[in-house]
């Protein structure tokens, strides 16, 4: 479903509200599509031009998940005090440094 969700941001070219003006439906089989758009700015898409946005929406989807694992492993704002107040900060900037090398910034 994300990947259906940045291709309609894509087409768009910002976000829509995705309980009114753009509705989205799984039918149990796993196809997500859009069941019901009332953005007034385009015209709903089709499937060629949501399907010619599906590099660019697999981009955005890496780069989502790197953000997601980085914040996942980071060190947490209560050890990152901690440091602080402990004068531990080279020892906290290794952990961060040993995330951003284990999940480097997406460049497409």
């Amino acid at each position: 479903m994300s990947n259906l969700v940045n291709k309609i941001i894509l087409y768009l070219e910002r976000t829509p509200d995705f309980k009114e003006e753009v509705k989205l439906q799984d039918d149990g089989d796993g196809v997500v599509y859009i069941k019901e758009w009332n953005a007034t700015d385009k015209p709903k898409p089709t499937d060629e031009q949501l399907n010619a946005l599906e590099s660019q929406a697999d981009d955005i989807e890496t780069a989502n998940q790197v953000i997601s694992n980085r914040k996942s492993e980071y060190p947490t704002i209560e050890e990152c005090v901690h440091a602080i107040l402990d004068d531990d900060l080279e020892n906290l900037q290794i952990l961060r440094q040993a995330v951003k090398e284990k999940y480097p910034k997406w460049q497409n």
